[in-house]
């Protein structure tokens, strides 16, 4: 699987903010050598307006927004579309998308918990597939739930620790299936609880998966942790690909920056159906 990056990504940040250039900066030292990549582009307002409204995108682009834990950073509405046309590309290549802010708590009018512009959902959009999206972030992605429920052409499963933030996923609703999991619950808990959810989709009408891949559930991340290995990712990767369906993802959270290149590694080699190599 290729990769989607641009240095740009690393241009702004606040002091002691967990959502900080180094994520990436490590993230991409560490798979360069192992990946492809592409650069993106710019995603337009038509592309941003398939899921957000026109006074959600101009007071992203006027900092005219408040939510405390999303910084109002110089040229964020730059950087944000940047993170929304790498997802675009992604969909279109089948590849994975490394770069920041991201997005699944952002809604059609809401700036939220570290994300400007909802990228998977934007990316879906753009493809007018039916999809499956697949959010194994630690946090609920109650703004992509917002996005899609009750949307025929999405259908949405979500692994996230409960109670945690934002507080929300804690049962199902329509399309979209949510699976709460305590702190700490383990590799076995977590892929059983996976299978069970894979199970009890349809995958007959299913076109593509999106994947919004967030690594904060790992065992040593301080954000959102459900005690997961580096192996474990591997595993989730590998149950992907064995619903043989075209698929992108999207890189949500992940917090611990010596771990998250290693992590994201695993879950591709698992995506590729590569035997698991640690390091």
């Amino acid at each position: 699987m290729k990769l989607v990056y641009s240095p740009k990504s690393l241009e702004y940040e606040e002091p002691g903010h967990p959502e900080s250039p180094e994520r990436l900066r490590r993230a991409y030292a560490y798979l360069k050598d192992k990946y492809e990549f592409f650069e993106p582009a710019l995603a337009t307002d038509d592309d941003l307006l398939r899921v957000h409204s026109l006074k959600h995108i101009a007071q992203v682009r006027a900092n005219e927004f408040y939510d405390p834990d999303s910084p109002r950073y110089p040229k964020i509405d730059l950087y944000a579309r940047l993170a929304a046309g790498a997802a675009i590309l992604a969909a279109q290549e089948h590849a994975f998308s490394l770069m920041r802010p991201p997005g699944h708590h952002a809604a059609r009018e809401r700036v939220a918990g570290f994300c400007y512009f909802n990228n998977i959902s934007i990316a879906v959009k753009s493809t007018n597939k039916k999809t499956l999206i697949i959010d194994f972030d630690g946090h609920h992605g109650d703004g992509t739930q917002a996005i899609f429920l009750g949307d025929e052409q999405v259908s949405i499963i979500s692994l996230h620790r409960s109670p945690w933030y934002p507080g929300t996923g804690l049962r199902s609703d329509q399309n979209c299936s949510n699976y709460p999991l305590h702190a700490f619950c383990g590799d076995s808990t977590y892929l059983q609880t996976l299978d069970k959810a894979l199970d009890k989709i349809d995958l007959r009408d299913v076109e593509q998966i999106a994947v919004s891949a967030g690594f904060d559930a790992f065992i040593d991340d301080p954000l959102a942790s459900l005690g997961l290995s580096t192996e474990c990712f591997y595993e989730i990767g590998k149950r992907i690909a064995q619903l043989k369906l075209p698929t992108f993802a999207v890189l949500e959270g992940g917090y611990n920056v010596t771990h998250l290149g290693p992590n994201i590694h695993a879950f591709l080699q698992g995506l590729s159906s590569r035997e698991f190599q640690q390091g």
